[in-house]
């Protein structure tokens, strides 16, 4: 073993500055509690660190990879860390023999179906059906996986531990050095600093000026006085809560300051101020008679969607009804006059959107009195001819 020699103060602050900024994870290593960090990390902090820069008049410590993986063996030589080999944890026995058992019953119902395939034809076209259908199956799982809207199965970590490695060299890649040098942060010191002065003055009250010592007494009967009246508000509560429920048979639940004991900031344990629940009869009949205007209200819609589909259908079977009388009308067709002003006011009436139209006495007799008058001129045409030819 060669003698190393004590580190000096340029070593101490860049291992201080390692040990504080490169990301670091804990674990245990034969029995301890110890904390470790990969070497490629390291490389990487150091070369953004204030040494990596040069300065007026010097050269800067840090130029390359290289560089810093030489400064790192010299603080591993000098024992600020330690090479460390990860060693994966292997699987208990139980589970190697829990895996022959399911290998086994697996041989088992192999030969099974082997059996089964050998006894009949159908039995093997199912079966090929089946395994058809399992892979489809699992073409759409893969499928299904390979979209990214579904969530990816989380990654299984290997679980392994951690033990000395022969070789202590200090290499750029991801090697695991484990840390020896453990420093005190300054928050740590000055939080135990104030707690050691704080101790000492609490001891030294006795030779505190008169002023103060009244102040402090003050202050704590004060502090005292508060938390005292919060327990007492937390039991007069409940028993008030008691008291109403009793008198009102468990109608109503009145709640003073529910949220003081809640796990809540230290304003919203005092807000609301209050809470009253009312469970009685009257609340379920309330409850149903929502429930009721809810099923009529929907009940409405329902006949509404049907009398609108009914007042459709009348409008269409009324539109088939008005184009067949259009349709008788324009095949009839009559020889006297009296047959076409009918037929033009059935039209007249139709464009109108009205199917009848009322006629006055007066004028029903001027139509039939015009249709005498033209068949007696017919008749005395026809008589005409015949008379001569006679």
């Amino acid at each position: 073993l060669q003698e190393v020699g004590e580190p000096f103060k340029e070593e101490k602050a860049v291992a201080k500055y390692l040990r504080f900024n490169c990301p670091t994870k804990s674990t245990n290593m034969m029995g301890h509690r110890v904390d470790y960090f990969i070497a490629s990390k390291a490389v990487d902090c150091l070369l953004d660190s204030k040494w990596a820069k040069a300065k007026k008049g010097e050269e800067a410590l840090f130029t390359t990879r290289e560089s810093v993986v030489d400064y790192c063996n010299r603080l591993l030589k000098k024992q600020f860390f330690h090479r460390a080999l990860k060693v994966m944890k292997m699987k208990p026995d139980k589970d190697t023999k829990k895996e022959k058992e399911k290998g086994k019953a697996e041989s088992g119902k192999e030969e099974e179906k082997k059996s089964k395939k050998e006894s009949g034809k159908d039995e093997k076209t199912k079966k090929e059906k089946e395994k058809e259908k399992k892979k489809d199956g699992e073409k759409d799982e893969c499928k299904k996986d390979d979209s990214p809207g579904t969530p990816k199965k989380k990654e299984t970590k290997r679980k392994f531990k951690l033990e000395p490695h022969e070789d202590q060299v200090f290499l750029d890649g991801n090697e695991v050095y484990v840390w020896i040098y453990d420093p005190v942060h300054f928050k740590t010191f000055a939080m135990g600093l104030v707690l050691v002065i704080a101790v000492i003055a609490a001891t030294l009250f006795p030779l505190w000026p008169a002023e103060m010592r009244v102040g402090v007494y003050y202050l704590s009967v004060g502090a005292g006085c508060f938390v005292a009246s919060i327990l007492l508000l937390a039991v007069a509560r409940c028993i008030l809560f008691l008291i109403i429920w009793l008198i009102t048979g468990g109608r109503h639940h009145f709640w003073f300051l529910p949220n003081l004991t809640a796990d809540v900031g230290f304003i919203d344990s005092f807000r609301p101020l209050y809470t009253h629940e009312y469970k009685g009869p009257k609340a379920d009949s309330k409850k149903e008679e929502k429930a009721e205007s809810k099923k009529q209200q929907k009940y409405d819609s329902e006949e509404k969607s049907d009398s609108e589909k009914k007042e459709e259908e009348d409008g269409k079977t009324e539109g088939t009804r008005n184009s067949g009388t259009d349709g008788s009308g324009g095949e009839r067709h009559s020889d006297t006059d009296s047959d076409r002003r009918e037929d033009d006011r059935s039209q007249h009436s139709s464009g109108n959107g009205n199917d009848f139209e009322m006629i006055t006495k007066e004028e029903l007799e001027q139509q039939t009195d015009e249709g005498d008058c033209e068949e007696e001129e017919e008749e005395d045409t026809e008589s005409g001819p015949s008379h001569g030819k006679s």
